[in-house]
């Protein structure tokens, strides 16, 4: 598992000094944070110093078009790809001038335009992400990489298999690197897994596996000129550098739980140390000329960082805070055709498929990604036959995963692609909902662009299924800024949220009622067409009472309108169709109106999203209301799967007698 040695020449001295002076400005910036932090001026780091050999060695071993996925100790990534000082010193002491305005921290964010991403607390949970930056390489057949930094600790979070798999199973051109330091925080890696060396996990993966010594730069250059070499050929590699963390996990952790040998042994194997000495052997270089390469890297970023020390702070504007969550919503420019649009009747599966093949015929970014979707069809045949029509680059069958593939969709979605990911059934996201809710949700409002995924979810009751194939999960989601929550309940917005939901430059999680797939049909247009995903609809005019709802029980609140109807009382119905953001004026306005208000859902009655808006209703527009506001929904239970206990969980099972309470109150 070791790397066949590639010599490198490095005699040339200008070539030398070039990498020694791109080893020592990291370090060199680094002991400059230590001081301000010791000074208060900053208030947390993260320190690389040791490592340095790996982020340098491998960016340089890299081109400039392939991506680079860093981590909290590879500052030296940042700098060898000449990103901008003054910028980078705001965004590390949180500045309005930072690359992400003051809203993230250290090296929680990217620059596409140095084919930098960035990463997030949760540990691997880039790794993903490579893969679909990798994927979107492989689709433009543009020969490019990208390698994912990752430590020791990290190879033991479920991403960390997730993305080795996927990248195996796809033949992604991607690197994975391990800088194994030694400890996570304060655990040494002897309680942290139990294999020899964590290169040797590669193998189990069917990816190529190196080990390489990452305090020797030539060897770091060497491994990943290999790796990148097998990565272009279909062979995805695992590198293993082994290095040392020389400080604590940040400042504040300390050391005093490394043994005084372990950390004077590798004090020796310094890589700054050690390239010295190789110029030293090489060029006869002095320590007066160590010297003066020092003090000229050392002025050469003083400027940018005083500069950055007096930068100004973010100031907070709610309302400029609000606009940074999401990207401009999409909008169609085209005005409606002249000609009479052929109509057709559709079941509301049909409708969801025609939406995804009318999407993929038009945009070639358009991808479909999940379990089963290719051959299969998917288990709700909704994507039969897209494989022959669109070919298996675009309609990608998956291993079993949810947060791997919600990953690589992320990092598709990052280098332009649409991509779209059926979670087989909704109640299968809870295995996903880091990337959901920490990755994806909010990564514009961090630094990036607006970022096109869409993810699928057939949800719902009245099928009996049982627990773990009927919940409706919609509110798990709702307190996450950053995500769009559409729930179509007619043929016509499932074709037309759907294909709006595609063209949408920002996370839109689109739930399918599985009871609605084939049980309901319309007459509608053949095309889908652009509709506002954001507003609610009155369905039926009424006067005496607002039921507001979405999604299956839209169907139950017709019902029940219908048969009040024939006693003369008149039921306004609201579709709320999204649920992030959520259209309060038409709530309000037919509240003022009607002046009752239910509020039906099929989730239960706890935390469901009839929760907000009864809370909103009661705070906005509690003057127009003459009854209390009544919420009706499922009970507090698991989804029994006997239709018989299903039929009684279910609000339906309620709602006429809550209608009649509200009414006679």
């Amino acid at each position: 598992m070791t790397s066949n040695k590639i010599d490198i020449a490095h005699t040339n001295q200008e070539s030398a000094l070039d990498l020694y002076d791109s080893l020592l400005l990291p370090r060199l910036i680094e002991e400059k944070m230590l001081m301000l932090l010791r000074q208060n001026k900053i208030n947390k780091w993260f320190s690389g110093i040791g490592q340095e050999a790996i982020s340098v060695g491998v960016t340089k071993a890299c081109y400039k078009e392939d991506f680079l996925l860093p981590m909290h100790r590879n500052l030296g990534v940042f700098t060898s790809r000449n990103v901008p000082l003054y910028p980078l010193f705001c965004q590390l002491f949180g500045k309005a001038d930072g690359f992400s305005s003051g809203r993230e921290r250290s090296f929680h964010f990217g620059s596409l335009e140095h084919r930098i991403v960035g990463m997030i607390s949760h540990l691997a949970a880039m790794m993903p992400v490579a893969d679909g930056l990798a994927l979107a390489n492989k689709l433009r057949d543009n020969q490019s990489i990208a390698v994912s930094f990752c430590g020791d600790g990290a190879t033991s979070e479920g991403d960390f298999h997730e993305a080795l798999n996927l990248a195996a199973v796809w033949n992604l051109p991607v690197v994975f690197i391990i800088e194994n330091n030694g400890y996570g925080l304060s655990t040494p890696t002897s309680q942290q897994y139990a294999c020899e060396h964590l290169a040797d996990r590669a193998i189990g993966y069917g990816v190529k596996g190196i080990r390489v010594d990452g305090n020797d730069i030539f060897a770091v250059m060497n491994a990943m000129k290999e790796a990148r070499a097998s990565a272009l050929k279909d062979k995805p590699v695992l590198i293993e550098a082994q290095t040392f963390r020389m400080r604590g996990h940040e400042e504040a952790s300390g050391t005093a739980y490394v043994p005084k040998d372990m950390m004077a042994e590798w004090k020796t194997k310094d890589p700054i140390v050690r390239f010295e000495q190789y110029l030293r052997q090489s060029f006869n270089y002095t320590d007066q000329q160590f010297s003066d390469h020092s003090k000229q890297l050392r002025e050469m970023f003083k400027t940018d960082l005083n500069k950055a020390l007096l930068a100004n702070d973010p100031s907070f504007d709610e309302e400029v805070e609000r606009a940074a969550v999401f990207a401009p919503q999409y909008r169609s420019s085209s005005t409606p055709e002249a000609t009479v649009t052929k109509n057709v009747k559709k079941r509301f599966v049909d409708a969801i498929s025609n939406a995804l093949s009318q999407s993929l015929r038009v945009d070639e970014k358009v991808l479909l990604m999940g379990q089963d979707v290719a051959e299969y069809g998917g288990v709700f045949k909704i994507s039969d036959g897209f494989l022959s029509e669109f070919g298996e680059q675009r309609i990608r069958n998956t291993p079993i995963i949810e947060s791997g593939i919600l990953g690589a969709a992320l990092g598709l979605a990052l280098d332009d692609f649409k991509p779209i990911v059926e979670m087989q059934f909704a109640d299968f996201v809870s295995c996903g909902m880091n990337q959901i809710i920490q990755n994806i949700a909010k990564s514009h409002y961090r630094w990036t662009q607006g970022i096109n995924v869409t993810i699928r979810l057939p949800h719902g009751a009245g099928v009996g299924a049982g627990p773990f194939h009927s919940q409706s999960p919609e509110s798990w989601f709702m307190p996450h800024a950053g995500l769009k929550i559409i729930v179509p309940s007619t043929v016509e917005d499932a074709q037309n949220m759907l294909y709006s939901a595609i063209l949408e430059p920002n996370p839109v999680l689109f739930f399918e009622h599985k009871r609605l797939y084939r049980s309901l049909r319309e007459t509608v247009p053949v095309k889908a067409e652009w509709t506002d995903i954001h507003a609610a609809r009155v369905l039926h005019e009424g006067n005496h009472m607002s039921i507001i709802t979405f999604g299956w029980p839209v169907h139950w609140a017709l019902d029940i309108a219908k048969e009040m109807e024939v006693q003369g009382i008149s039921i306004e119905i609201v579709d709320l169709r999204s649920l992030a953001p959520i259209d309060w004026s038409t709530l309000i306005g037919s509240v003022k109106k009607t002046n009752r208000a239910l509020l039906l859902q099929e989730a239960p009655e706890i935390m469901g999203p009839m929760s907000e808006i009864a809370s909103y209703l009661s705070e906005h527009a509690f003057q127009w209301l003459d009854a209390p506001i009544k919420r009706v929904s499922s009970i507090h239970t698991p989804i029994p799967f006997n239709k018989n206990l299903e039929a009684g969980y279910l609000g339906q099972h309620r709602l006429k007698e809550h209608a009649l309470e509200l009414l006679n109150y």
